[in-house]
This record gives C-alpha cells, structure tokens and sequence, in this order.
C-alpha cells in the first residue's frame, strides 16, 4: 500500500496526537472514512475553527476563543483566590474535579534551564504584576509534582512571599481508593508530609 498517499497522510496525521501508535491512528483513519464520514466532517471543520479562532486569555492564558475566558469573565468566581497551573488541561481537570471557585493562571509549563524555558517563558513578569495590584489574598501551586514542577512551585512561592501573598501547595499522596503496598516510595513520602490534622467532635 502507498504509505505516501492520502490515506497513509491520514494515519500519519493521527499519528501526531499524544499516546497514539501507528495501529491506533490506521483504526481512526479507517473508521472516520468507513463508518462516520459526516463525523470526520465535523470533526475537520471543528479542528480547523478551533486552530484559527482559539487563542490565550489575555488574563489567566488559558485557551479560550474570546480575549477573557469565560472563568475569568464570571463575576461569581472568587478574584482574590488564584490557582497556578501548568497547562490549560489542568484548568480543566481542576475545575471538573474539585470545588475551586476561584480563578487560575496557566504557566504553559515549568521552569527547565536546560530546556532554555526560565520565568520569561512562564508568564511569571504577568504573574508578579497581578500579585503586585493586591487583589490576591492566596495562591494555590498546583504545578506537577516532578522535580521541574516542585522546583517551579517553589519559585513561584517566594515570588508571593514578596509581594506578602500567602501561598500553598497541593498535597500529592495516596489516590483514592489505592492500597499503600502498590504505592511507590514517592507519592507514599508526599502524603505524609502532606498529612493532615483528622477532626473529630
């Protein structure tokens, strides 16, 4: 078969998309033209829409196709509470997941010298500006917990601790529902130095 062709296009295309092997982007392929030809179309019209009218909010740099997003245009949401994320997902996994009213700012990743990505990279110059006008009473790091990550909670906490914003880490512990003898030596550490006081009556 000619891998140069439309089709082999196709599958290469699938291809780029995180987590997906040749095998897994030739049964998309294959079932888009086979099975859902209207779903491909809307598929490609939503795609290409989404390339040409999403961009980052002028705020929080999330994704969003207006210059606010529609967290940071939402009046309910708590101002003076702010939650440092790595990337846009994490926006929305945090917001699915938890009952966070407040507002987020996204990094689009974590400080990496080697990498050549420094706070210039990470929006932190935005970041200090919105922490220098006061409005912020607290900041939630929830940055990855791999070395970069914690390294970037950590430079971010004494950017708050200068402007006197109080800053806390998300704790990385025990899934739900997980069993300690399955759990590796690192999450096990975190959860114990992120234990918390049980309440009682």
């Amino acid at each position: 078969m000619n891998k140069s062709g439309l089709l082999g296009q196709l599958i290469q295309s699938f291809c780029c998309l995180p987590g997906v092997g040749p095998k897994s982007a030739q049964r998309m392929a294959f079932y888009l033209l086979q099975r859902d030809r209207n779903g491909a179309n809307m598929l490609a019209k939503t795609l290409l829409r989404a390339i040409e009218e999403m961009r980052h909010c002028r705020q929080c740099r999330t994704l969003t196709e207006t210059e606010l997003c529609e967290i940071c245009a939402d009046n309910l949401r708590d101002k003076t509470l702010l939650c440092i994320v790595e990337s846009p997902s994490d926006v929305w996994v945090v917001d699915q997941a938890t009952f966070f009213k407040g507002r987020y700012f996204v990094l689009h990743g974590r400080l990496s010298p080697l990498d050549g990505i420094g706070p210039d990279e990470l929006g932190l110059d935005q970041l200090e500006k919105q922490l220098a006008e006061g409005h912020i009473k607290e900041l939630i790091l929830a940055t990855n917990s791999t070395v970069e990550g914690e390294a970037t909670a950590y430079f971010i906490g004494e950017l708050a601790r200068k402007h006197h914003v109080p800053a806390s880490r998300i704790a990385h512990g025990v899934p739900m529902g997980g069993e300690l003898e399955f759990t590796d030596s690192n999450t096990l550490s975190h959860a114990f130095n992120g234990r918390i006081e049980i309440q009682t009556d």
